[in-house]
């Protein structure tokens, strides 16, 4: 094994899907901006609700 060999991982696909996520559940929800960035962390949780009910 080599000493010194730098590894690079791109992640760019499902962060970019996370946010298209998170932009969607904010635009279709008609979200306040404290629940847009309350959904950063729940937007699951938000949309299972509102499908719910």
């Amino acid at each position: 094994m080599r000493k010194g060999l730098v590894h690079i991982e791109n992640h760019t696909f499902s962060g970019t899907l996370w946010i298209i996520g998170w932009l969607f559940t904010i635009g279709f929800l008609h979200l306040s901006f404290g629940k847009g960035i309350l959904a950063i962390i729940i937007w699951p949780y938000l949309l299972g609700t509102f499908f719910a009910g």
